[in-house]
């Protein structure tokens, strides 16, 4: 069976060989179904990190084992919220208990180096707090020497990058869901894809600096977006990527 970079595509006693001395760096997409407005599908998020992990394990020699599809629940701050149908989420436990399970499994096997590489703005502490649950118990088994890493793809985006694509003022992370940033990474690596003609020319999304719950839909834009994406390009995603 021919080699890959994907874990789903080769056979097990080929990965039994790549892990079986702790130093291959294992990447695990983790990604979510939510709404991207009018222009793009709801798997933005989960064909985006598998993507930026696929590039990542290239130049590292890294393996991509099958990623988490599911994120925690949009919020109306960072998402345009859970509201808004075309999502499909997790709990926060049960996404800490899926990426907890996750680090245990692949160090059973013997991996020891694991990146996880986010695509969804939400997911990040549950993350977080299902890596630290999972290196406390192997600790307590005597596997201390792991290695894991938890990172979102935007936040590699330097200042002069952002300086460069967002001339006209950068309005932050929170707001770019469905916006510049998304849009013209899909148009490079899914241009398929995403319909420019649907996108909604708006000022990016005006939303107070704290929640309110219960949700009050007529916060969020009606397109879902929090900001415009009609500068994006493939152009910019190249530069991005």
């Amino acid at each position: 069976m021919s080699s890959s970079l994907l874990m789903e595509e080769i056979d097990a006693f080929t990965y039994r060989e790549m892990v079986t001395n702790g130093e291959k760096i294992i990447i695990v997409p983790v990604g979510a179904i939510e709404q991207h407005g009018p222009h793009m599908p709801v798997g933005v998020d989960a064909m985006l990190s598998k993507a930026l992990s696929l590039s990542l394990a290239e130049k590292v020699n890294g393996l991509v084992v099958p990623g988490i599809t599911f994120g925690y629940k949009s919020q109306q701050r960072s998402g345009g919220g859970y509201h808004l149908a075309g999502g499909l989420f997790m709990t926060g436990m049960t996404l800490i208990n899926h990426v907890k399970e996750l680090v245990i499994e692949l160090a059973s096997h013997g991996n020891r180096k694991i990146v996880f590489c986010n695509g969804h703005y939400e997911n990040y502490q549950f993350m977080f707090e299902g890596i630290d649950e999972a290196l406390r118990l192997l600790k307590m088994q005597g596997i201390d020497n792991m290695k894991v890493l938890l990172l979102s793809y935007w936040d590699f985006v330097d200042d002069k990058t952002i300086d460069k694509l967002y001339p006209n003022g950068f309005t932050g992370w929170g707001l770019e869901h469905g916006g510049g940033l998304e849009t013209s990474l899909m148009l490079l690596l899914y241009p398929e894809k995403v319909d420019m003609s649907k996108v909604v020319k708006a000022d990016p999304a005006s939303l107070p600096n704290y929640d309110i719950l219960p949700i009050q839909p007529e916060l969020t834009p009606d397109s879902g977006c929090l900001s415009c994406a009609i500068e994006a390009s493939s152009e910019k995603g190249e530069i991005l990527l």
